[in-house]
């Protein structure tokens, strides 16, 4: 995920739920569900298109990969490791950093180039789509610039954001949903066989207090944004579950590699990143550990 200039976005769930002879397994920071059974892709056969924001385009991982440059997609981000092990016959990556919603079914300005809608590489011959997105729409990157504070139990984000009994947070998240649906409803319109998957966003903060200073949020702000990147996930698992796609839950896996965990561990970057990636963003760590979880899901 990321904002204009390449930020970013997060986490996730466990349920079983039986759904139309498939199971479905999700909960809060837990549970992958495969999508419905559908055209083949791999092999040499198939054509799968990614789409998604800048923890889908991997800024800063890898060697630049596609066009235009100004979306920062690296050549080994989730979905480049995902296709090098199920071998389309085509593959499209059309992630952008700083992608929304609306990013989906309108062209995207970037620093360097436009960015077309990226529903435009979905068609009739797709048989798979993978799709990380939400977390522009919410803003959650910029929000944790924001809620930097020198005081360790201090909470400034969850008390401005929820000042007057209501959690604008969580609004934006329910809003970010029903967004979501929208645009699955318009991948299977475009691709009525493709097999779509929703990539979740991975754990980025820790259980427990935090590790202020070096990510100077205050513990109750740790736990404000961690239980709303649960949210995002939550709905996000509940969309795919409602319109016919599967859930790769990154966040379960991702516990303990969060960004207060050791650098040689974690998979999301912190405010000054110590490994090639965009400040709390992920890794090439995380993006091979999200792109296990999806490719478990299409075995």
């Amino acid at each position: 995920m990321a904002n204009k200039g390449g930020g970013g976005c997060l986490v996730l769930l466990v349920i079983v739920a039986a759904i139309g002879g498939y199971a479905y397994y999700r909960s809060h920071q837990g549970g992958s569900a495969e999508p419905p059974p559908g055209s083949t892709t791999g092999g040499g056969s198939g054509r799968y298109v990614a789409l998604g924001d800048s923890y889908t385009s991997a800024p800063r991982t890898g060697k630049q990969a596609g066009d235009p440059p100004g979306c920062a997609r690296s050549d080994n981000n989730y979905p480049h490791l995902v296709a090098a092990e199920l071998k389309p016959a085509e593959f499209a990556d059309v992630s952008c950093s700083g992608a929304t919603t609306a990013n989906l079914t309108g062209s995207q300005k970037t620093k360097d180039g436009t960015n077309p809608p990226q529903l435009d590489a979905v068609n009739d011959k797709t048989t798979l789509v993978t799709i990380g997105i939400g977390g522009n729409d919410v803003g959650l990157i910029g929000l944790a610039g924001n809620c930097a504070t020198a005081h360790p139990n201090a909470a400034p984000c969850r008390d401005r954001l929820t000042a007057g009994g209501k959690d604008e947070l969580a609004a934006k998240i329910d809003a970010a949903a029903g967004k979501v649906s929208s645009v699955l409803k318009k991948i299977h319109q475009k691709a009525p066989k493709a097999r779509v998957v929703v990539v979740g966003y991975p754990t980025v903060l820790p259980d427990g207090d935090g590790c202020w200073p070096v990510l100077p949020l205050g513990a109750p702000d740790v736990a404000y944004l961690r239980d709303s990147l649960g949210h995002l996930n939550d709905k996000l698992a509940a969309e795919a579950k409602a319109n016919n796609a599967g859930f790769a839950d990154t966040a379960r896996p991702g516990k303990g590699h969060d960004l207060c965990t050791d650098s040689d561990e974690r998979w999301v970057e912190g405010l000054v990143p110590t490994s090639a990636a965009a400040a709390l963003h992920p890794n090439a760590r995380g993006e091979r550990g999200m792109a296990d979880v999806v490719a478990k899901l299409l075995s």
